[in-house]
């Protein structure tokens, strides 16, 4: 996985006004998006909204979300992704392996796990080529599961930790789920530490409001980076003095604490 990927914001291809915005966006990446978001008899529109976009570019890598199989603007999306090469298409309920090889067009594909069966089919799918990243679609994945939307997100924390091992074990990038309520910040802010705790690289957006909250929970701050700094000093003594392990703030440290703080401060000098 390449770059930053705090916040994630999902944008209706179709919404001219939106997407006149790009530039003064914050946002890690950008979903150019041409399934829910958009009405049918709008699919048209969203297509041109997206290539117009694509040609322009924008400051932050803008990934396309196509429409599912079977439906009936899926040729056209995918015609749009091969001539205008998004830094990665979405493909929504993942949950056929075979059926994402077909359509990796050669671009990295971000797979939406968004159902039971994609849930308990995670791991195949992570470890098809070219995958980039996991996406979890709760909303879809909630009532598939006939759970309840809690504060904890109780129902769906196995769901959760599948996206993260399987992303982990492949070396990609896993982001949870979008915060429904635009009014609940403080939601927002809770739902997006336990995503970190979990082991979450970001997470998606659906309003612009939500970027500056999930980029400093998800983000790197000068404390940690300063404490990363630290440990890294002790360890670097440690080894000149010929010792596995060393001792910093009262903890043992050893290798896999180094490579865990040099990641941090890759971060921290990637986010500024």
């Amino acid at each position: 996985m390449n770059g930053l990927f705090r916040s994630v914001l999902y944008m209706p291809a179709d919404k001219p006004r939106a997407l006149a915005k790009l530039p003064e966006l914050r946002c890690d990446a950008v979903i150019l998006d041409l399934e829910d978001a958009v009405l049918p008899e709008q699919k048209g529109e969203a297509r041109a909204g997206a290539a117009r976009a694509l040609r322009a570019g924008a400051p932050m890598p803008l990934l396309l979300r196509l429409n599912g199989p079977g439906t009936p603007w899926e040729q056209d999306d995918l015609e749009l992704a091969l001539r205008f090469a998004p830094a990665g298409i979405v493909l929504p309920k993942a949950e056929e392996p075979s059926r994402v090889r077909e359509v990796s067009l050669g671009l990295p594909l971000w797979l939406m796990i968004e159902t039971p069966l994609g849930v308990q089919r995670v791991a195949e799918l992570a470890r098809v080529p070219g995958v980039a990243g996991l996406i979890v679609g709760a909303n879809d994945l909630l009532l598939g599961l006939r759970g309840r939307a809690t504060p904890g997100r109780e129902a769906l924390l196995y769901a959760l930790g599948a996206v993260i091992t399987a992303a982990r074990v492949q070396g990609s990038a896993a982001l949870d789920a979008v915060h429904n309520d635009l009014q609940d910040t403080a939601g927002l802010e809770r739902t997006s530490q336990q995503g970190r705790d979990l082991g979450f690289d970001g997470r998606t957006l659906i309003h612009p409001a939500q970027i500056e909250t999930v980029n400093r929970v998800y983000g790197v701050s000068e404390a940690e980076a300063e404490q990363a700094r630290e440990l890294l000093a002790a360890w670097d003594e440690a080894q000149q003095q010929g010792r596995g392990v060393a001792v910093h703030r009262g903890r043992m440290i050893e290798e896999l604490h180094a490579r865990e703080a040099r990641s941090v401060l890759e971060r921290w000098a990637a986010q500024r």
